[in-house]
């Protein structure tokens, strides 16, 4: 696993652990800093930090392209993936659309259901489309 892959891991573990513990998202990112075991890089601080910043134009894109998933229906893994995906294919430059999908379908196999994967990709995919067409 590259480094930029665990640094998205660690994001998603913050994501979903501030999720489960009901604060802001992103919330446990401080005291996993102070803790730093597993080490938190600065590029998984950009991805946390990043996401909760634009999380309602992010959360809407993924209701808006997600055919009748509403967030609250999505696992909490698909979710945070996916927040994490579109901040990179938003805000990340140097970071190619391909690998932002990539690296989430990835995870959602890794991490998620059997049915993850192909969601993961499929709304992300349109919501690639959507922003080709647009931009």
């Amino acid at each position: 696993m590259g480094a930029r892959s665990k640094y998205r891991k660690r994001a998603l573990d913050v994501l979903f652990e501030s999720e489960l513990q009901g604060t802001t998202l992103g919330g446990t990112l401080a005291r996993r800093r102070e803790t730093n075991d597993p080490p938190i890089s600065e590029y998984t601080v950009t991805l946390v930090e990043g996401v909760a910043a634009e999380q309602e134009v992010i959360d809407a894109l993924l209701v808006e392209h997600s055919n009748d998933w509403s967030l609250e229906r999505m696992p909490g893994v698909d979710r945070n993936l996916l927040r994490i995906a579109v901040y990179e294919i938003l805000h990340v430059d140097d970071v190619p659309d391909a690998v932002a999908v990539s690296e989430a379908v990835a995870l959602a196999k890794e991490l998620s259901t059997d049915d993850s994967p192909g969601f993961v990709n499929g709304l992300l995919g349109r919501i690639l489309r959507v922003r080709t067409t647009t931009a």
